[in-house]
């Protein structure tokens, strides 16, 4: 049959990235409570396209998928775009993997347990001599406004934040760790169950520890620069604000 992708492309144009986005696909993810943890996760595979080529075969993403079914980790990521650069014969290979992960966590006071869950994200990228690989974190957590506490007599206004950080890094370290460190660098973290007992306890802590969005990040960065397992980062943070019609954000970056 005609290979109309493999026809030439007289328009003279590279392109960076073609592939496919949004496939739904099961990955197995490292969990230090359990061992292991399944995951349904959203696949974006791309590659570079000379412009002598017309097209790119679709197909051959997934069949790259498929090949490493039940053995996709952190650990077979490089392997897997080595394989997407040799199946569709291309000098430079992305993915990213996003998918939701699950920590149990107990109530800070009637230690009542729930899953909480945690948008995390691999990003990977090689082009055969050099090759990249970031893990990301989506954490919710309370903010109180410092602002808000020193203007009024009584209480001060709240907010949940959703806060994003993505490191490189030299050396295999827990989401669970990342994700804790987050957490901490908050007025308060965020839980799926709580008790009364548990809804005042918050509330005071935060209370007691106001944060602007500035300070998140900058506690978050203070923190990640003490580790040197982490050779970059990213933080970000956006406070949905309880009496603004806007959010406030905040971004950091290690150069």
């Amino acid at each position: 049959m005609l290979d109309i992708q493999n026809q030439k492309d007289h328009r003279n144009l590279d392109i960076k990235k073609v592939g496919v986005k949004g496939i739904k696909y099961p990955i197995v993810v490292l969990d230090r409570a359990h061992g292991a943890q399944s995951a349904n996760a959203a696949v974006n595979m791309y590659v570079n396209l000379p412009r002598r080529f017309k097209g790119a075969h679709m197909s051959r993403f997934v069949e790259v998928l498929n090949e490493f079914r039940g053995r996709i980790n952190i650990k077979t990521f490089y392997a897997i775009l080595e394989k997407l650069r040799e199946k569709l014969h291309a000098q430079s290979a992305h993915i990213e993997i996003e998918f939701s992960y699950f920590i149990q966590k107990s109530a800070p006071v009637s230690n009542a347990k729930s899953l909480m869950d945690y948008k995390c994200l691999f990003i990977g990228e090689s082009d055969g001599g050099k090759t990249d690989f970031i893990v990301g974190v989506e954490v919710p957590v309370t903010t109180v406004c410092p602002c808000s506490k020193e203007i009024s007599n009584m209480g001060a206004h709240n907010q949940r934040s959703i806060v994003t950080v993505k490191v490189r890094f030299k050396k295999f370290f827990w989401i669970e760790d990342l994700i804790a460190l987050v957490e901490n660098s908050a007025s308060a973290d965020v839980y799926s169950l709580l008790k009364r007992v548990d809804e005042k306890f918050l509330t005071e802590r935060g209370y007691e520890n106001p944060m602007f969005v500035e300070d998140v990040v900058r506690n978050i960065a203070e923190k990640l620069n003490r580790d040197d397992n982490f050779t970059w980062y990213s933080v970000e943070s956006e406070n949905f604000e309880s009496i603004h019609n806007h959010s406030a954000y905040a971004y950091l970056e290690k150069e």
